[in-house]
């Protein structure tokens, strides 16, 4: 989030910084561990392919460096237009990095999934690393077996195991991370933990919550866009926010019997939205049909994504 008190840099004679790109698989743990390495949530989180849609900074301090984690949408087959944009968005952030982590389920294993992806990584001329994540769940010698794996299709800085959910071996990673990238000034305040405008994280809240909520292949069909940020008299805020669908069919999913369901995403939203800002929040949300949203440029400006062409 962007809107934090402004404060000075701090002054490091050996300061180092750097962009810190995380691909992967969809499910692969990128956001959980992004917010583990950041040490709060900075990127929303379901058991659900494909939630991350646009690339997420979350900022890191360690030991006199400056750690920018960028989280990337999951890299697979795409089959429509938003599909596209989102692999895309992983590769370009990948390409302009300073450092990559690669992130392999180590529970799937080497697959075609992971076969693609570090084939496509062996093609980048940057410094990368090898996280197997999810290592708690998986036997040792499996693990050593993935790894030469990998080993064999992509050359690996460094390899690294751990669980982005109980936090094992991250502190190693990330102590890797903070040698590893360039000197230099931070980019940020000492207190700023990400660089999303506040309105496209509120959106991406409820957009969780919403994922959480329904099921089957509704999430993938909706957005939430925020439409209005209003700070009241009394210090709290007015948020208005639409969700896009492309039926009328899946409108009424999303509104449920009486309203429930949007009720119901409603609360879960505002109520995380108040604690993060620290302010009472009134959140209004609207069901919208938008036919064909997902090809409307105007949509992917709203959303930070690239419209792809063709």
């Amino acid at each position: 989030m962007t809107d934090t008190p402004e404060k000075e840099l701090p002054d490091k004679a050996q300061s180092r910084c750097g962009f810190v790109v995380l691909i992967g698989a969809p499910n692969a743990g990128k956001s959980t561990l992004t917010n583990r390495m950041v040490g709060t949530k900075v990127s929303i989180v379901t058991h659900k392919v494909q939630t991350t849609r646009v690339r997420i900074r979350g900022v890191a301090a360690v030991d006199g460096c400056q750690l920018v984690l960028v989280d990337t949408p999951g890299i697979f087959t795409p089959k429509r237009r938003l599909d596209i944009a989102m692999v895309e968005t992983a590769w370009s952030e990948a390409r302009g990095a300073d450092l990559v982590v690669v992130l392999i389920d180590a529970l799937k294993g080497f697959n075609k999934e992971s076969k693609h992806i570090l084939a496509e990584a062996s093609t980048i001329e940057l410094p990368l690393v090898l996280a197997l994540n999810k290592v708690d769940a998986v036997k040792k010698e499996q693990l050593l077996a993935l790894a030469e794996a990998a080993a064999e299709a992509c050359a690996f800085d460094e390899v690294f195991m751990i669980s982005a959910l109980n936090g094992e071996g991250v502190d190693d990673l990330k102590a890797h991370l903070a040698a590893a990238v360039p000197a230099g000034p931070w980019l940020y305040p000492e207190d700023q933990i990400g660089d999303s405008p506040l309105r496209q994280w509120a959106a991406e809240i409820t957009r969780e919550k919403l994922t959480l909520r329904l099921h089957q292949e509704l999430p993938y069909a909706s957005t939430v866009e925020t439409t209005t940020w209003k700070e009241l008299k009394d210090a709290s805020l007015r948020i208005e926010q639409t969700i896009y669908v492309e039926r009328d069919s899946q409108k009424k999913i999303v509104l449920g019997s009486g309203g429930g369901t949007i009720k119901g995403i409603s609360m879960d939203a505002r109520k995380e939205l108040s604690e993060t800002l620290e302010v009472p929040v009134h959140l209004f949300l609207f069901v919208k049909v938008r036919q064909r949203w997902g090809d409307d440029p105007e949509r992917y400006r709203e959303m930070g994504l690239d419209y792809p062409k063709g």
